[in-house]
């Protein structure tokens, strides 16, 4: 019977740790994605890709939905705020001078879209 219970409470913790938070994409996937516009991906491999594609910078990953709701839930103008002064390592404009408020709310709709196909 103790036996059992064993198989069961071993059973459960992992039923409890497949329901954990979302797992970001994998580092090649995050690498391949790029905006739909030539321009836009240009400034994003420029100026975005660096950070924001590499889990251990700590930036929010592209297309890592989880990790961009709580960023998003501030508002864009937050964001865009965030993103001309900088924040934590992230530089102003993300070392992106010539980058307008659109391009940066460009960049930032795309980058925090769940899920993106390359």
């Amino acid at each position: 019977m103790l036996r059992r219970c064993g198989w069961f409470i071993c059973l459960g913790a992992l039923l409890l740790a497949a329901c954990g938070a979302e797992a970001p994409p994998d580092r090649a996937r995050l690498e391949a994605q790029r905006p739909a516009d030539a321009r836009l991906a240009g400034l994003y491999e420029r100026s975005c890709l660096l950070c924001h594609a590499r889990p251990e910078s700590g930036a929010p990953l592209t297309g890592h939905a989880a990790a961009w709701a709580p960023r998003l839930a501030r508002g864009m103008d937050a964001l865009l705020a965030s993103s001309r002064q900088g924040l934590g390592a992230m530089p102003a404009m993300g070392l992106c001078a010539d980058c307008s408020d659109a391009d940066l709310r460009a960049l930032i709709e795309f980058m925090s879209k769940g899920d993106h196909t390359p």
